[in-house]
């Protein structure tokens, strides 16, 4: 089997064997039984899921990073765990890198990060905590792109994502009979009004935002009863950190005048807060290096901005010493990220993965 061959045939086996966060057990195994093939050195752990795999000797260490969770979605009428956000395709490319280097002789460490729970946005800082990323001087990150931002076969040296942060919340009303409401404290009422007051968040235009709700739920079977309790989902968004940290202060203190303006009780959590992207220049000039040697000039694009977030840049705001840059891989995908039905051309795993090894070839060398 060629290499080529073998990066597709482990797309296809990720792609078929989709995990989602935390719960990525098969996956995790899957991976370590690569390593044994390949007979690479790998770290797994009692308590999470992801495995950390070294090639290359020496205290300095380059690091690269693969997500490796799916999302659990609805796909023609049921759910599944699907990886519509191409993390399967990420596995693939960075262990073709692997299986590329891995024979090659290294005065720096590569270590390469299997990182699980990226979609939750706490996988990252388990792998921190765990040691993942201790005595790394560069770190990379890769992810394909959609149609809009990159065309086939076009590579971008790095993405500044913008940042992200998720609020779960709960309304205790009091529920009453339909032909009583003056009983009850309506929690639709309540939601309508949190609608409303998130169309009342401004900032300048200048500046890229949104915020928006994503999840609700109220009331049962029983269309005679007028709820009192609902629950509700935010998601908020900003290109700049500093931007989103004001959001989430404006929302919590929008959240509590409504409250006392309806007398009910809102109780809320932020089930995490994905940072915007901190990429280090370095870094980026060392994936334009290895995109230049491996595709030419022709396909090397301008570094994408884009409003989506990813927890990869959770590494460089709990380190920021780390040069960081996350390379984009334009791969003719349709739908776009997190649709049910995304899909890409898998021609370029290959390629993109030689591309990916020639990045840390050139990172090996630096400084």
């Amino acid at each position: 089997m060629t290499r080529e061959q073998q990066i597709l045939e482990w797309y296809t086996h990720f792609h078929t064997h989709a995990e989602v966060s935390w719960k990525e057990i098969k996956t995790t195994n899957k991976l370590a039984q690569i390593m044994e093939e390949l007979g690479v050195r790998y770290q797994t752990f009692d308590d999470v899921t992801g495995l950390v795999a070294e090639i290359g000797q020496g205290e300095e260490v380059i690091a690269i990073r693969a997500d490796i969770d799916a999302l659990w979605q609805e796909v023609n009428g049921a759910f599944q765990a699907n990886h519509s956000c191409g993390h399967d395709a990420n596995m693939a490319m960075v262990l073709g890198a692997l299986a590329e280097l891995k024979d090659e002789d290294f005065q720096k460490t590569i270590r390469f990060i299997f990182q699980p729970a990226e979609e939750k946005g706490n996988g990252a800082n388990a792998m921190i905590d765990r040691g993942a990323v201790d005595g790394v001087t560069h770190l990379f990150g890769v992810h394909l792109r959609p149609a809009e931002e990159l065309d086939f076969g076009k590579f971008s040296p790095a993405i500044h994502h913008g940042a992200a942060m998720f609020l779960k919340g709960k309304i205790h009303g009091v529920d009453a009979h339909g032909a009583r409401p003056h009983q009850g404290k309506n929690a639709i009422d309540v939601i309508v009004a949190i609608h409303q007051m998130l169309n009342t968040i401004y900032y300048s235009p200048f500046e890229s935002y949104s915020v928006k709700l994503t999840n609700i739920h109220a009331g049962g079977e029983s269309l005679n009863i007028i709820p009192g309790q609902a629950s509700f989902a935010i998601d908020a968004r900003a290109q700049k950190n500093e931007v989103l940290h004001q959001m989430k202060e404006q929302l919590e203190r929008k959240l509590r005048a409504i409250g006392q303006q309806f007398d009910v009780t809102i109780d809320w959590e932020w089930q995490d807060i994905t940072p915007g992207a901190e990429v280090a220049d370095e870094a980026a000039s060392l994936a334009r290096e290895g995109i230049l040697d491996s595709v030419g000039d022709e396909a090397l694009e301008p570094e994408v901005h884009t409003s989506g977030s990813d927890d990869f840049h959770c590494y460089t705001v709990r380190r920021p010493d780390l040069k960081a840059a996350m390379i984009g891989v334009g791969a003719g995908m349709t739908h776009g990220l997190h649709h049910p039905d995304m899909s890409f051309d898998t021609s370029i795993l290959p390629e993109a993965s030689r591309v990916l090894a020639q990045v840390l070839r050139h990172a090996t060398k630096s400084g």
